[in-house]
């Protein structure tokens, strides 16, 4: 999916009301059954992702080839999904012992393409940080295949705190 085509899909769907299956900021429901299992499977692939159990998380969300990532410290987007055993060595040792509670925000599902919109409430070791907040907003966007869904697209930052418009400038800014 190109860039263009993602953001005039944003733009459609905000125009039409495309079928939402949540109820808004207080944890929308889908109320389709194909959706309710894949929000499910989303919380349960997060939450082992989290506790550094990538090859859990790998078993319950496949990757489309053309997957990009827009992940939480920034930068420019990735393409593709390097499932390489070095790269799974790194992701066990990046996440440890987190824990993860999905807030569903609301839900989209029409024809072959299923988005969650969610707030990830993350308490987790990353890196070589201790345990704290690392609560995300994240916006997903499934594909459905023949074997189910595969993840096309992730989106997730880490401003699910309120910022001022100065601080949020600072970040705009990046490091001096």
């Amino acid at each position: 999916m190109n860039w263009s085509l993602l953001s005039t899909l944003g733009i459609v769907c905000g125009a039409i009301g495309w079928a939402g299956g949540g109820g808004g900021a207080s944890g929308g429901g889908a109320s389709d059954p194909e959706l309710a299992a894949l929000v499910r499977r989303s919380a349960d692939a997060n939450q082992a992702l989290v506790r550094g159990d990538i090859d859990r998380y790998l078993s319950l969300i496949q990757h489309a080839k053309d997957y990009t990532l827009m992940n939480p410290f920034g930068g420019t987007p990735e393409r593709g999904f390097n499932d390489t055993p070095q790269r799974r060595e790194g992701m066990k040792k990046f996440f440890h012992g987190g824990t993860l509670e999905q807030e569903l925000v609301e839900t989209y599902k029409s024809g072959d393409l299923a988005v969650l919109v969610t707030v990830e409430r993350v308490r987790a070791a990353v890196g070589e940080l201790p345990e704290q907040d690392w609560s995300l907003r994240v916006t997903q966007v499934f594909r459905r295949i023949d074997s189910g869904w595969e993840l096309v697209h992730r989106h997730a930052d880490p401003l699910s705190n309120k910022r001022s418009v100065e601080q949020t400038a600072e970040i705009a800014r990046g490091p001096s």
